[in-house]
């Protein structure tokens, strides 16, 4: 079961990390001509899109710098323990939206 859980969570982390950073490229918070309404709800998706990529980066690195020698003690925003059911699914939801959207999209 847990080698089934690092699999789905290290994976489903790739897909949000790759999908925030290509959303968070398209953001325009600060373009000029914008409404104050629109450049709020710019800004909080731009907001919302570095936090997602921070996590998602954060899990796609830290086995590989962990596993190189580096102690969690030195790296703050890194694990060494393995990630929980609690987790994986919030990573693995944010995974399937994405998925759906892009299916959607065609």
């Amino acid at each position: 079961m847990m080698p089934a859980l690092l699999v789905l969570h290290y994976v489903a982390a790739l897909v949000v990390l790759a999908e925030a950073l290509n959303k968070l490229e398209r953001t325009t918070p600060f373009a000029p001509g914008l409404s104050c309404h629109d450049r709020l709800v710019d800004g909080l998706k731009a907001i919302a899109w570095a936090l997602l990529a921070l996590g998602a980066g954060c899990t796609v690195a830290a086995p590989l710098l962990l596993g190189n020698g580096l102690r969690a003690q030195y790296l703050p925003l890194f694990d060494d323990s393995p990630p929980l059911i609690d987790s994986t699914a919030i990573m693995l939801g944010f995974a399937v939206l994405i998925i759906r959207t892009r299916i959607k999209e065609g």
